[in-house]
């Protein structure tokens, strides 16, 4: 399993921004195997981790057009910076599931 982690510092979020998530959160289940997806916002910064089956998931979910529009709006008005880093889960722990 992988993770992409999504670390970014907020500028204006909108109402297009509020549906754009839903979308982008939608496409990634129902078309790349998106396993899980959390975020969560605390005044500028930003945290969404997304977990993966496969790496060619993840590229394919990068390669998609819908996603390369929200990533080009995310650079023009809703984020002042991010960082993405993809890392490979080697073990799990887990209490109550």
């Amino acid at each position: 399993m992988y993770a992409v982690i999504f670390k970014a510092r907020t500028g204006k979020q909108d109402a297009q921004y509020s549906e754009m998530v839903k979308v982008m959160r939608d496409l990634a289940f129902e078309r790349y195997n998106c396993q899980d997806f959390i975020a969560v916002t605390e005044g500028e910064q930003e945290i969404a981790i997304s977990y993966w089956n496969s790496e060619e998931d993840i590229r394919q979910w990068h390669k998609d057009s819908q996603h390369a529009v929200a990533q080009q709006l995310g650079r023009d008005k809703w984020y002042q910076s991010y960082v993405v880093e993809i890392v490979k889960v080697e073990r799990r722990y887990a209490f109550g599931e």
